[in-house]
């Protein structure tokens, strides 16, 4: 069995995490079934009220006794941090914090509530702010992964991180849904992966089955970094880039940037409405480049052990084939 310091730490068996989507991409259902698969489930809760957060973190309780993660956009949603470390989850997971903000403060408060801090970055220069801040795990997501992302290449990003703030353990994000990845991940130097495409096309996630069959029948080329999602939502990332999967929402407004901020209300209004009735073409469809290496839908527990023994069974093959 692969154990690394980043499952001691965060109190998992398998070194493998639920990335924490936002949107309803997320929920204690898909959470608790990576919990009780060996991970590490988080649940985004930005823009949720108060009582949902509570109601959230209730219900993973009563899921599952096994560590679990709330997630939170920093830039946009500093107001409900107590909010969300009053109901005590082991990790607060955090990303995409403005330039202008102070994480030690943020960090130090979950600290005091007993939590775990684990800050996602797209830079080297994000990775070393945050650890100065007094993050307790890294996770470096590379362009390669779904939703909003930076520009860099895992492949780079993840051992350029990993070596500059160790001995902090840092999970590799962006690309990763196989066995090979996992293994990969820890010869760049990471402790594991954190996953947000793969666990979309399980059948515990909460999205439309529309969606998880396009993830399915992908092959990875079809996602594209676009400036629309952003623009249909309103709400301004700081350095990110979205990455979704080509659809007729994006090819019609792709190079009528202009005219689709003139008509955003009514555009949002469609793409929303798409999303509740699994509409794909009309919907923001979040989508990474792995993928690609989606054979099947199937059960968290199910990807979550195959991609383990995978893991296993390639580093000891290569080590013994090099040997």
């Amino acid at each position: 069995m692969i154990t690394t310091r980043a499952c001691s730490i965060l109190g998992i068996t398998h070194p493998v995490a639920l990335g924490g989507m936002g949107s309803g991409h997320t929920n204690p259902e898909l959470a608790a079934a990576v919990c009780e698969a060996g991970g590490l489930g988080v649940i985004g809760v930005s823009g949720r009220t108060p009582d949902e957060i509570t109601a959230i973190a209730s219900e993973m309780r009563g899921r599952t006794d096994r560590p679990f993660g709330l997630n939170l956009l920093q830039f946009a949603n500093e107001a409900i941090v107590d909010t969300v470390l009053a109901t005590r989850p082991e990790v607060f997971s955090t990303a995409w914090a403005a330039a202008e903000q102070d994480l030690e403060p943020i960090f130090a408060r979950a600290h005091a509530a007993g939590a775990l801090v684990m800050h996602m970055v797209s830079t080297l220069t994000e990775a070393r702010r945050a650890v100065a801040a007094g993050a307790d795990v890294i996770v470096a997501q590379g362009t390669e992964g779904g939703g909003h992302v930076g520009v860099m290449s895992s492949l780079i990003l993840t051992p350029q991180v990993a070596n500059a703030v160790a001995p902090i353990p840092v999970l590799a994000a962006g690309g990763f849904a196989d066995g090979a990845g996992l293994a990969a991940a820890l010869m760049l130097g990471a402790e594991g992966i954190l996953m947000g495409t793969r666990f979309l096309a399980t059948t515990e996630a909460p999205v439309p089955e529309r969606h998880k069959r396009a993830l399915m029948e992908s092959d990875g080329q079809n996602t594209l970094l676009s400036e629309i999602p952003d623009l249909v939502s309103g709400q301004l990332w700081p350095g990110a880039y979205g990455r979704v999967m080509r659809n007729r929402l994006i090819e019609t407004w792709t190079g009528r940037e202009g005219e689709l901020r003139a008509q955003r209300a009514a555009v949002a209004d469609r793409a929303n409405s798409a999303r509740s009735q699994g509409d794909i073409d009309e919907m923001v469809l979040w989508g990474g480049q792995s993928a690609g290496l989606i054979a099947s839908i199937e059960p968290v527990a199910v990807v979550v052990d195959r991609i383990v023994r995978e893991a296993e069974t390639i580093i000891g093959n290569r080590a013994a084939a090099l040997g």
